[in-house]
């Protein structure tokens, strides 16, 4: 059975991601998470100088959490058929962050999928710091879905790469599934860095089409700004799912700092898939 979180502060945009990730796995046995965290604001006197506990400030959360989830469960309940699918509720005193990290890996979850905004619904965060943060630090793939984004069913997906990454099939091991769930390709786009490819990056590339194979499309574009590539070519070819390898030691990896991370929220609307590189065969 596939277990994925599914973070919400109760807005509508993480209701967006949540009924995303139902469709995405309607006719699979999936155990859900849904999971809200709280850290009550610092200026309450009682969490300055007492515990939670002391206080009874982390009873009166955990109640008002659980409530609201339990009406999220509810509401869920009444739209989808959902007879294959298990929803655990867990509302904790914690960082979004470190709360998902601690689930993934007590629970040996396979994805998270949440929605890039939140409550706030400010449009210079559009991909907010909570988003940002578990994108940056959790151990299994995150899909971040963009609040105005329908459900349609994923049968193209993007692929940036710059090669410098020794690709495993455990690693992609969730866009594969995707992939065969659907029936989608996957147009792999390198983007020239102005020099010819190393000989390592044209091991990975051949590492890369051999886990790939027979389901994806190679396609080369000339040396400029990632986001512009990405822009450009979705603007000749829609797309439904956006697919990238968090590794430190790429160009990529640079990427992902909280500036970069919403510019490329402001230019990107479509599902936007991040996966941690991990030591997997």
């Amino acid at each position: 059975m596939k277990k994925i979180i599914l973070p919400t502060d109760f807005s509508e945009s993480a209701y967006n991601a949540i009924r995303y990730a139902i469709h995405l796995h309607e006719d699979m046995e999936t155990t859900f998470y849904l999971l809200h965290t709280y850290t009550p604001p610092i200026f309450q006197v009682e969490y300055v100088f007492q515990s939670p506990s002391q206080s009874g400030l982390d009873d009166l959360y955990q109640t008002r959490a659980m409530k609201q989830l339990e009406a999220l469960k509810q509401r869920l309940q009444d739209e989808f058929a959902i007879s294959k699918h298990i929803f655990k509720m867990r509302a904790a005193f914690n960082t979004l962050t470190d709360e998902i990290i601690l689930i993934t890996k007590n629970e040996n979850v396979d994805l998270v999928i949440m929605g890039t905004q939140g409550i706030t619904k400010a449009k210079e965060i559009l991909f907010g710091t909570n988003t940002t943060q578990v994108i940056k630090k959790t151990l299994c793939p995150v899909i971040a879905v963009p609040s105005n984004f329908m459900y349609r069913i994923p049968t193209a997906i993007l692929f940036p790469t710059d090669y410098e990454i020794d690709y495993n099939r455990g690693n992609l091991q969730q866009l594969l599934n995707i992939s065969k769930k659907y029936g989608a390709t996957i147009d792999v786009i390198h983007i020239s860095s102005g020099y010819d490819l190393t000989e390592e990056q044209l091991r990975n590339k051949q590492k890369l089409k051999d886990i790939l194979v027979p389901i994806y499309i190679l396609n080369d574009l000339p040396d400029q700004g990632v986001i512009k590539g990405i822009n450009q070519f979705q603007s000749k070819k829609a797309m439904d799912l956006l697919v990238m390898v968090r590794n430190k030691h790429t160009f990529f990896e640079r990427m992902f700092v909280e500036p970069i991370i919403k510019k490329i929220g402001f230019h990107i609307e479509i599902p936007f898939m991040v996966i941690p590189l991990i030591d997997k065969k």
